[in-house]
């Protein structure tokens, strides 16, 4: 009996020690929650902890923006036919070059021989009219005639001067010279002249067809003068200004880069709260074609961005967090939004707004909290 109460006391005094023994390694071991945790003293120093502060640093971020190839309207013709008519011949396709001057088409119809006809007529008449007039101020002057006959003899003379001039500005229309006109040379047929040096987008008719005056038979456009059309939305507006450089390439040839310089910024918005931005090409290249997709670059400046060391930001489940320090040897893990980054250095924010503007971070060390954290959570 005695022997079996010695064996009871044994336990109970070996169950005693382990307690205690329990209660120092928890006095020594760090202590964690989901987002928290604290190190021992030998934790902390093994981990090689360093703490820092946010600074304010220049880092420069890559805008990317994307439009299109587009012609100013004065590099950009529409070729119609004024008094409408029959197409009788051209040899014109969708990209061949045309020299300001040449022509580009043949057109026909009676109507230019009626508006000919009417010019000369119209002519002739002037002379006999403005004789009939100098002979009635004459004889005004010498009170032969009355006034009326001669007032109505100047008017007969004017009406018929507007009438020439109205006439022969519809022949120029057509390009009639009316000063080379008479009953010699009367043509049904027409020519039509490219009014720019380019080349041929769009024909929009063929041979023995009927324009009227509002149709559209070619479109030519020249391209030396041809600019980046960007789409920029609202928030980056503020970041561009006129001047400032940028680079483009378009999906076809990515490695071939075209500087272009910011000419004009829309003050417009649209449904999609964005504006056009137009761009100048530096250098002008043959194989950029009008209605081109086109990416673009643009380098902002910023210089007063909140910044951090990278090696204070840790990535975990496709986030970003930060260590702030709490308190001695104990941190808290915060998530952050990540900016831009360059020469080491990130902006960040802190995901839900606080400001971490005065706050202790851990600038070195941050990934050996995060493991000690997650591994801890797992036990």
């Amino acid at each position: 009996m005695e022997k079996f109460s010695l064996i009871i006391l044994t336990v109970l005094a070996l169950q005693a020690c382990s307690g205690e023994t329990k209660n120092k390694e928890k006095e020594i071991t760090s202590t964690v929650s989901e987002t928290s945790i604290s190190l021992t003293d030998a934790q902390y120093k093994n981990a090689g902890i360093q703490i820092g502060k946010l600074e304010k640093r220049s880092i420069s971020s890559t805008l990317q923006l994307n439009g299109k190839i587009d012609v100013p309207p004065q590099n950009m013709v529409s070729v119609s036919m004024p008094l409408g008519g029959f197409l009788k011949s051209t040899t014109m396709l969708p990209g061949m070059h045309v020299k300001k001057g040449e022509i580009i088409a043949t057109m026909e119809d009676q109507q230019y021989i009626l508006l000919q006809q009417e010019y000369l007529t119209a002519k002739s008449k002037l002379i006999f009219v403005e004789k009939e007039f100098q002979r009635q101020k004459e004889l005004n002057q010498s009170k032969a005639s009355s006034d009326k006959v001669f007032q109505q003899s100047e008017m007969d003379y004017k009406n018929q001067k507007i009438a020439v001039s109205a006439l022969a500005e519809k022949l120029q229309l057509i390009h009639i010279n009316p000063e080379t006109l008479n009953e010699s040379n009367l043509s049904r047929s027409i020519n039509i002249y490219s009014a720019i040096d380019g080349f041929v987008s769009k024909v929009n008719v063929n041979i023995g067809k009927y324009v009227n005056p509002s149709d559209i038979l070619f479109e030519l456009i020249n391209p030396t003068d041809i600019h980046l059309n960007l789409k920029v939305f609202e928030k980056d507006l503020d970041k561009l200004a006129i001047g400032q450089k940028l680079t483009a390439f378009n999906n076809n040839q990515p490695n071939k880069k075209h500087t272009c310089v910011i000419i004009l910024i829309s003050q417009d918005l649209s449904a999609d709260r964005s504006a056009e931005v137009h761009c100048h090409f530096e250098d002008y290249d043959k194989t950029l074609l009008p209605g081109m997709y086109m990416n673009a670059e643009v380098e902002i400046q910023s210089n007063n961005s909140i910044s951090i060391n990278e090696d204070a930001i840790v990535g975990f489940e496709s986030k970003d967090f930060i260590f702030i320090a709490t308190g001695k040897n104990q941190f808290e893990m915060v998530e952050i939004n990540k900016g831009s980054s360059e020469n080491g250095f990130s902006e960040i924010a802190a995901a839900d707004g606080r400001n971490l503007t005065n706050v202790q971070i851990v600038t070195q060390g941050a990934y050996s909290l995060l493991m000690q954290l997650k591994n801890k959570e797992e036990e």
